[in-house]
């Protein structure tokens, strides 16, 4: 009977862990057109909601990098030669572990002169919603949404396998 309500256990804390990774999303940054000069992040990143736990996806080709910039006057100034951190693998996730706001730019000559540059607001994840603050621009030139952000779809399959494995746990300990 001890093995049983061990493995009922064991059920119950894989689901809530479960439900946990599940309410993170993954955020392509530039949607499917990606980290490219003819996006406008301005306006992408005012159509997302950035969370802890969340994942920025940086995808680009061999011209571009990605810096992150440790001030709003870095970012603003396009100041990429004191970088917080260089990624350029052209695949880069970062993960964003605390609420705050982030910033990054292309670290290639001219290009973050040229917009290539992004500020990301993140909330805390219990909050209902909050969106990384833009420039105002209206463009919408490469505002297409690509993210996993669908939180509530997400939170509902993970409740689902809490529930599931909870009721599979009660009829195999009985």
């Amino acid at each position: 009977m001890k093995t049983m309500q061990a493995v009922l256990v064991i059920l119950v804390f894989s689901g809530l862990v479960a439900v946990q990774t599940t309410l993170a999303a993954q955020h392509v940054i530039g949607g499917s057109q990606g980290w490219e000069q003819s996006v406008d992040f301005d306006s992408w990143a005012s159509d997302q909601s950035f969370k802890v736990g969340d994942q920025l996806v940086f995808k680009y080709s061999g011209l571009h990098s990605v810096v992150e910039l440790g001030s709003e006057t870095a970012y603003k100034s396009c100041d990429v030669g004191t970088p917080v951190n260089s990624l350029s693998s052209g695949n880069d996730v970062v993960k964003l572990s605390k609420t705050g706001t982030r910033y990054f730019a292309c670290g290639t000559v001219g290009h973050c002169e040229q917009g290539m540059k992004i500020k990301v607001n993140v909330v805390s994840s219990d909050s209902k919603s909050a969106s990384s603050p833009g420039s105002g621009s209206d463009s919408g030139s490469g505002s297409g949404s690509e993210s996993s952000s669908g939180h509530g779809l997400r939170a509902s399959i993970g409740y689902i396998f809490v529930v599931g494995s909870f009721v599979i746990g009660l009829i195999w300990a009985y």
